[in-house]
């Protein structure tokens, strides 16, 4: 098993304050109002279970799965729906999110997928945002952190299937 050693690029204490921005934010767009949030598997778990966990509104928790990356460090280009909501969004205030947006085609692809379900509002939380890499440009109406041209791990976001359950965001080195 090969043995990476991540290097710190946001710690734990910036997520969480970051966090208690975004959620504000959000809670203060939707006061009032339902929201419902669809997580991005499974990356932008650990992101989004933070982040709701201080949104001060009623909401409706749905899943949804997609692959992009498969085992690799680049996007392959094109995505695969491997679980769907299992609610109906339509006239309801959508708040997608997701882990990282880097070329933009999955968060575009996802887009497209919900606004045929026409909902009332849809609107994307992001941790990370990578524009040096970005073709598919879409509005990230909440977003953590802009981030270099780097592969990064942990808070949720994994390489081959590991370093997800790291506290902060970190850049795979492999000892270059």
């Amino acid at each position: 098993m090969e043995n990476f050693s991540p290097d710190v690029l946001i710690s734990e204490e910036e997520i969480a304050l970051r966090i208690d921005a975004l959620a504000k934010a959000i809670s203060d767009d939707f006061a009032g109002q339902e929201l419902v949030v669809v997580c991005v598997l499974k990356g932008a778990f650990m992101f989004c279970s933070d982040l709701i966990k201080k949104i001060e509104l009623p909401i409706n928790l749905e899943f949804i799965q997609v692959s992009s990356y498969g085992d690799g460090t680049t996007s392959s280009g094109s995505i695969e729906l491997k679980l769907d909501l299992t609610g109906s969004i339509a006239g309801k205030n959508v708040l997608m999110v997701e882990d990282i947006v880097d070329t933009g085609l999955t968060i575009k692809s996802l887009f497209e997928i919900m606004e045929l379900r026409k909902p009332k509002s849809l609107k994307l939380a992001s941790l990370l945002f990578k524009p040096d890499r970005n073709v598919h440009k879409m509005p990230i109406d909440y977003l953590g952190f802009e981030i270099e041209d780097k592969f990064v791990i942990g808070y949720g976001l994994d390489y081959a299937g590991r370093y997800r359950e790291l506290p902060y965001v970190g850049v795979l080195n492999a000892g270059n």
